[in-house]
């Protein structure tokens, strides 16, 4: 098995003869070197790196695990990985801060602001290993589909908690999709779901157009109502929206929301 990376200056590099897996699934090996040395950079922006993640998969067999039980080949698409880290995921650290921001006091400091930024930056982060096809289908993904999209939270996860991140930036990493579920999210966690879903909904896609924030409020109004959005965390988006001229719009989002 060998791990196939596919980025923005050679699309297809092809399969590593010189990468290997031993029979019991533990290691991998590049040539005859062990890649088993400890990163030294812990900063998120260096663990978007070709040769960081190839030793996060080494390191880490659960990811092939995963891989396997679900048919996904080991390809590493580091053109998706960096447009998100540029992109998505850059808008969606920005609105936590905001969010952040504009919360009453008493809640500002249960924020730490340092896991929450780190969490956004690195939140996709397993959209590193879910194949291209599927990252940038122009139609609604089938069943199966939605259900290998799913993993790259898990898969995240699993690629970076030996990497020197903080069990909290881990945790949302794992969870940002799952606040409603078994695992009980901290506000850090509730706030990035919130920009992620934001930042998603205002922003093109392959298979829709972005809506604007209006349009973006409103649907998570609804999350709101449904008891799925804390409405405190609601609210503060829109204070963010209303003071950052970037994002705000020019019709009244208070008409909306009254």
């Amino acid at each position: 098995m060998g791990i196939e990376v596919n980025n923005s200056n050679q699309y297809r590099i092809g399969l590593n003869p010189n990468l290997k897996l031993n029979n019991y699934r533990k290691n991998f090996y590049f040539g005859n070197s062990n890649i088993g040395d400890s990163f030294q950079n812990n900063s998120p922006a260096a663990l978007f790196n070709e040769h960081e993640i190839k030793k996060m998969v080494c390191e880490n067999p659960e990811v092939i695990d995963i891989l396997k039980d679900n048919r996904i080949p080991l390809r590493l698409n580091m053109k998706e990985i960096m447009e998100l880290k540029n992109g998505h995921c850059q808008t969606t650290q920005d609105i936590c801060v905001q969010i952040a921001k504009n919360l009453p006091p008493a809640l500002k400091q249960e924020i730490n602001i340092k896991d929450l930024k780190e969490g956004a930056i690195l939140h996709d982060f397993g959209k590193v290993l879910i194949p291209e096809k599927i990252l940038n289908k122009n139609n609604i993904l089938t069943e199966e589909e939605h259900k290998i999209m799913d993993l790259h939270s898990e898969l995240g996860y699993q690629l970076l908690k030996k990497s020197g991140l903080n069990e909290n930036v881990l945790n949302m990493i794992r969870y940002h999709h799952n606040v409603n579920g078994s695992y009980t999210p901290d506000i850090n966690l509730q706030i990035l779901n919130l920009a992620d879903k934001y930042s998603a909904l205002t922003e093109n896609r392959v298979y829709r157009k972005k809506f604007d924030s209006n349009q973006a409020l409103t649907i998570l109004y609804k999350d709101v109502q449904n008891g799925n959005i804390d409405p405190i965390l609601y609210y503060a988006l829109v204070n963010a929206i209303h003071k950052d001229n970037t994002i705000a719009q020019k019709t009244s989002i208070n008409t909306m929301i009254k």
